[in-house]
């Protein structure tokens, strides 16, 4: 259906895994089954449900990956308030990391009100 690596949606939620995956290397050992488990899946979530939407058959479709992308951004921005609160993330680290899940939320519920006005 769509190119997803054209939406720039796509292309900021990509880039926000990548900061995800590399802030929480620094993260104790004992949490790679938890914490830093469900941070990395709930921040690589976000574009691989936008990519599998762009290859669905409709816009309806597509919506509902999108839906789904900004329910894991909602987990990923509680798991950064919770590594921050557990001292795992400083705030300098933290801080960046939230204000672009928000940004990309934002995005996200754009891109749904689009697909719906336009069916």
């Amino acid at each position: 259906m769509k190119d997803y690596r054209q939406l720039a949606v796509w292309q900021r939620s990509h880039k926000l895994a990548l900061a995800v995956y590399a802030a929480t290397k620094c993260f104790p050992n004992e949490e790679r089954f938890g914490l830093t488990s469900q941070m990395r899946r709930a921040a690589s979530s976000i574009p691989a449900n936008l990519a599998e939407g762009c290859g669905r058959d409709s816009d309806g479709e597509l919506k509902r990956f999108i839906d789904i992308a900004h329910g894991s951004a909602s987990e990923l921005e509680y798991f950064l308030l919770l590594a921050y609160d557990l001292t795992l993330l400083p705030l300098n680290s933290q801080r960046p990391l939230a204000d672009e899940t928000g940004q990309l939320k934002r995005m996200l519920g754009a891109f749904a009100r689009k697909l719906k006005a336009d069916r």
